[in-house]
Order: structure tokens, then C-alpha cells, then sequence
């Protein structure tokens, strides 16, 4: 039997929904999603912390994989404990159902063990979410390695939760009611929520904490290229439970998003290697590797809506804009983005986001409600999609200064002192060295 991704979703908006879960759950909907779940996990505390670990300097390697992982663990809670209530609640009010959920289910309370959503437990639901809010903020931790205090960050991470992240993936997938939601803004798996979101906050973070001491004149050298290289293999691999889990069951459209992240990513990877090669005449294993991960940022917001000749274009120029943004808008700009999280992240989901009113299949039984499904109109589809990425920069941009200097002000400063940046964060902080000899 056939679900149509609309009938789903709104059943998942609904959630809970109280039945027998031996009558009611589809085994194979419930196996995919457990398994995408886990697929998703992989790639924050593996993945990402091996891309960013690997591209960090040295004395600074472990910093970055507790940023990471640290960021991880601490949002997952927050999301349980309040995060998911906020982003899936309902709240009463109409006007501010546009913008934040409801309160009934802080600490997951009004959820039993036997709800479904859709066709799988809700539980799973909760969870599969979680691992998107976790990564969201763990991304923005790229932007401000080698000078942050751990303790600010983790700050950060909580506030940033309750205050950025859930209010925007409510708006954008909170169902009836929720602004973006109802106005058809297309988002098939965070384009907009969890990758403009925490690129976004990167770089808004990385100015106010400031650049690293002698940046950008002297060389700051990654520690492992191999590192990078198997760290954006990983998140490949885990990008299939990211985009395939959210088809929201073991079905056609996941199969759909499955092929489509294959080929951005792989002609993603092929176009900055092409591109480094004509611009400083030799390609770079460091390259490939963000190339892959440019093309899985900018293939996410549409990877269930559109067909190969889309993820050909969403791949190819995804890996361009990301290509300008680190090699050159951030030079002109000279912001210190460590890790560019922003150059990657925002940027090739910001034309993810935008493209998808241009490049999605006009069929039906692929897209939610929307100016495109309701009657094929991709200018008002664009206009929409223009729309969902403003209203999410602005909250964003605000929302993440506002939790900045909240953290700054608790932590009584949000930077390291200058010997400890200078011998470095893993030693400073931690207590602990990448590699001990003897």
C-alpha cells in the first residue's frame, strides 16, 4: 500500500497518536527509520568530528572532536527535554503557532511507548529528529575552533537549541499551522532547518568571538588530510540515513533521495576537484573531500523532490558557490570562519533551497502542499522558497547573538586567554595530547 509523503508528514504532525503499536506499525517503515536514525548519528560524533578534527591544527585536535561530540550529546538532551515539545508541539494560540509549538510534551510527557506516527513508532520519530538538532549546532562549532571557551560553547549549545533550532524546524516542518509550513516551503531534509541554520550560526559566532591570533598571516596547517578524507566519507554514508530516513518510510521516494544524493555528491566532488585544478593547477584530496560535502549540503532540501538531471545542477553548482566562498568571499570579507562552516554549509544550502523551486519535478505524488503542486507555478514556488530562507537568516542571525552574549555573560567571557590559544586547546583545556609518546 502507497502513502503519499503529504498523508505522512501530516500524520507525523499529529504525533502522538495512540494505538496498539502490534496492530498498527509497518515493520519495514519502522526498520528503515531505526536504521536511518542510527545512520544519522554516525555522522556527528564520527563523521563531522573526523572532518573538522582532521582540518584543524594539531595542538587543537582533540578540542574539535569535544566541540563535536560535546555539542552532540548536549542538544540530543535539550531536544527531549524541551527541543521536540517546541518544534512538534501544538500550541492554541494561532499566532503563535506560527513560529513555536507548545509546551505538553516537555520531557517527552504525553508520549507513550505504543504511539505511532504515521507508521512507525513516535519514539523513533523523536529520535530521528533529535540527531538533525544535534547536528545543526555541532556544524557551527567548525567556525570557532582553536579559541573558544569549551564551556561557553556548551552554553551555547543549550540556549541555542531552545532559541534558534526548534522555533525554525517548527516553522519550517511543524505542520498545520506552523508559518513555513503552510505557506509550502520546500525542505525535504534541512536544507534551510539544520544546514543554512548552522552555517549561519558559525559565522555569526566566529566574528563576535573574534579571528585566531595571527590570522590570517600565519600558516595554520590541518593535522590529517586522511582524517578530513574519512571523516566526509563518513558523513556520506550516514547522508543516506539524512536524506533517505526523510521519506519517512522504507519506500519509493526514498529510493528516489538515495539516487539523488549519489549523483550531487559525486559530480559535487568532481566539479571543486576540476575547479582547483584550474585555479591552482593541481586537484587536492582536501578538495574532493569538500567538494562531497558541498554537493550533500546542496542535494538535502530537495533530494525527494527532484530527478537526475536536477541533482546533476544542484551538485555542480553547489560545489561552485561553496568553492567562491572559501577560497574567495572569505578573504575579501577576511572573516575567520575556521572551518568553513559557512562557506559550505549556509551557502550550498542557501542554493539548495532556492534552486528546488526550479529544479523539483512537477509531480504530484513527490511534493507536499505548495505553489508548485497546487498549480505548477515555480516563480511563486521561488518567491515562497525566498521567503523560508530570509525568515530563517534573520531568526538565525538574531537568535544566535542574543545567545552568544548570554553565554559570554554567564561564562564571564567566551575566548580563551592568549597563552592557552597559543599552546593550544588540547593540552590547556583537556589535559590530554593527540598522541603521548613513551
Amino acid at each position: 500500500m502507497k502513502i503519499k509523503l503529504k498523508s505522512l508528514l501530516f500524520l507525523i504532525n499529529m504525533a502522538p497518536i495512540s494505538m496498539l503499536a502490534d496492530n498498527s506499525i509497518d515493520t519495514g517503515d519502522t526498520a528503515w527509520m531505526m536504521i536511518s536514525t542510527a545512520l544519522v548519528l554516525l555522522m556527528t560524533p564520527v563523521g563531522l568530528a573526523l572532518f573538522y578534527g582532521g582540518m584543524t591544527r594539531s595542538k587543537n585536535v582533540l578540542n574539535t572532536y569535544a566541540m563535536v561530540i560535546g555539542a552532540f550529546v548536549v542538544a540530543f538532551l535539550v531536544w527531549i527535554i524541551a527541543g521536540y515539545s517546541i518544534a512538534f508541539g501544538v500550541n492554541e494560540n494561532q499566532l503563535i503557532q506560527n513560529i513555536f509549538g507548545g509546551f505538553d510534551h516537555l520531557f517527552l510527557s504525553g508520549i507513550e511507548w505504543s504511539d505511532i506516527s504515521g507508521s512507525y513508532p513516535t519514539y523513533v520519530f523523536v529520535v530521528f529528529q533529535g540527531t538533525f538538532a544535534a547536528i545543526a549546532i555541532a556544524i557551527a562549532s567548525g567556525s570557532v575552533i582553536g579559541r573558544m571557551k569549551f564551556s561557553t560553547w556548551l552554553i551555547i549549545v543549550i540556549l541555542w537549541q531552545i532559541i534558534v533550532y526548534a522555533p525554525i524546524a517548527h516553522m519550517v516542518w511543524g505542520g498545520d499551522g506552523a508559518y513555513l509550513f503552510d505557506a509550502g516551503a520546500l525542505d525535504f531534509a534541512g536544507g534551510t532547518v539544520v544546514h543554512m541554520n548552522g552555517g549561519l550560526a558559525g559565522l555569526v559566532l566566529a566574528i563576535l568571538v573574534g579571528k585566531r591570533t595571527n590570522y590570517p598571516l600565519s600558516a595554520m596547517k590541518p593535522f590529517s588530510i586522511l582524517f578530513t578524507t574519512l571523516g566526509a566519507g563518513l558523513l556520506w554514508f550516514g547522508w543516506y540515513g539524512f536524506n533517505g530516513g526523510s521519506a519517512y518510510g522504507a519506500n519509493a521516494i526514498a529510493g528516489l533521495a538515495l539516487l539523488t544524493t549519489t549523483v550531487a555528491t559525486s559530480v559535487g566532488a568532481i566539479t571543486w576537484m576540476l575547479l582547483e585544478w584550474f585555479v591552482y593547477k593541481r586537484p587536492t584530496l582536501l578538495g574532493i573531500a569538500s567538494g562531497i560535502v558541498a554537493g550533500l549540503v546542496a542535494i538535502t532540501p530537495a533530494a525527494g523532490f527532484i530527478g537526475v538531471g536536477g541533482s546533476l545542477v544542484l551538485g555542480t553548482v553547489g560545489s561552485v558557490v561553496a568553492f567562491y566562498g572559501v577560497v574567495y568571499l572569505k578573504k575579501k570579507f577576511k572573516y575567520d570562519d575556521s572551518l568553513d562552516a559557512f562557506g559550505i554549509h549556509f551557502l550550498s544550502g542557501l542554493w539548495g533551497a532556492l534552486a528546488t523551486a526550479f529544479l523539483a519535478l512537477n509531480d504530484k505524488k513527490l511534493l507536499w502542499e505548495s505553489p508548485l503542486k497546487a498549480s505548477g507555478d515555480r516563480v511563486g514556488q521561488f518567491i515562497v522558497q525566498l521567503e523560508s530562507v530570509v525568515i530563517v537568516g534573520l531568526w538565525t542571525l538574531v537568535g544566535t547573538v542574543v545567545v552568544y552574549y548570554i553565554a559570554k555573560t554567564i561564562t564571564q567571557g567566551a575566548r580563551v586567554d592568549d597563552d592557552i590559544e597559543e599552546l593550544g586547546l588540547d593540552e590547556s583545556i583537556h589535559a590530554e595530547k593527540v598522541f603521548n609518546q613513551g
